[in-house]
């Protein structure tokens, strides 16, 4: 582990959720001054499960509101900002599509324009998705794969991910962004995600129930990978090259619905349990997954966590709080 981020000032949005609560911890460890913006307090997010919430400056707020975000980069003196809050369910979004362009595009544009008004940020990580790359038919995607979102959560992507490569191009701002596919692992209270609702169901000898026909194909990618690639990346951005640029994070491997839940069945020995399968999903696109050659040629990165690896610690963590909070 470098010292590279030892004493730098971070500012951290979405740290509650299962993407931050992993990189605030890994950001305390290497010894940076972690800023947390919080937007409501999750008593069972990792964040305040393991206290980490005692070990940064946390800060009650929405990214909605651009006032606070000047306020705190400035008071703060912040070098580097992982813009990671967004509503991320899908369903969510359908059902509640303004809530989601306000949180994921205009909560986007505010961190990139307190940043320019503020100055002094060195780095803008902004976390988008391989939904932003909305239903193609050549797959994977790369980075040169268009954005074209159709469904609300995939448009507020799209938008997100345009509007920071304007802020780079047009007012020269630090700015580099990810596209990962579905992160999963500890710490993911999302119980209507694959993952953890398979785990909780085998946990409790219920067969896990599949929204769509279980073909669709998803890019699974463990949280802990996420949060390295992440700060490898913010690590590297003093390279010209590199700013400006999109870079998609993934194992680079194929995995259907079913084959991730029949996975985690066998690994917890719960074969016997048969899912059961709705049809029933609606705006999701059917298949989808990455190409991270351009990150492993630029950036020199790749994963360390097998989808096995990744599957166990998971499993673990669950079965503990589960068990904890029962």
């Amino acid at each position: 582990m470098s010292n590279f981020w030892q004493d730098r000032s971070v500012l951290v949005t979405g740290c509650t959720g299962l993407l931050g609560s992993w990189m605030t911890q890994e950001l305390v460890d290497r010894g940076a001054k972690v800023i947390g913006l919080v937007r409501d307090w999750v008593p069972q997010s990792r964040l305040f499960q393991t206290e980490l919430e005692k070990k940064i400056t946390t800060v009650y707020g929405r990214v909605e509101d651009l006032s606070t975000l000047e306020r705190v980069i400035n008071e703060h003196e912040v070098e580097t900002v992982f813009h990671l809050a967004a509503q991320t369910i899908v369903g969510v979004a359908n059902r509640e599509p303004l809530a989601t362009f306000e949180a994921n595009i205009k909560g986007t544009w505010n961190i990139l324009e307190a940043c320019r008004r503020v100055g002094g940020v060195k780095r803008i990580v902004i976390a988008s998705s391989d939904k932003a790359y909305g239903d193609q038919e050549i797959l994977p995607y790369d980075e040169k794969t268009p954005l074209q979102g159709e469904h609300p959560y995939d448009v507020s992507k799209s938008c997100a991910d345009l509007i920071s490569h304007t802020y780079y191009k047009s007012y020269d701002l630090p700015v580099c962004i990810t596209r990962c596919g579905n992160f999963y692992g500890g710490g993911d209270l999302n119980f209507n995600r694959i993952v953890p609702d398979t785990i909780r169901s085998a946990l409790r000898d219920r067969p896990v129930v599949i929204r769509s026909d279980g073909s669709y194909i998803r890019d699974y990618f463990y949280v802990k990978d996420g949060v390295l690639a992440y700060l490898h990346l913010a690590e590297q951005m003093d390279r010209p090259e590199i700013l400006g640029e999109a870079f998609n994070f993934s194992n680079e491997i194929q995995v259907s619905v079913l084959e991730i839940v029949r996975k985690i069945l066998i690994l917890m020995d719960k074969e016997h349990l048969e899912p059961k399968v709705l049809n029933q999903a609606q705006n999701e696109i059917k298949h989808q997954y990455l190409s991270a050659a351009k990150a492993r040629q630029l950036l020199n990165w790749s994963p360390k966590y097998s989808l096995d690896e990744g599957l166990t610690e998971a499993i673990a963590w669950h079965k503990n709080f589960l068990l904890n909070i029962n």
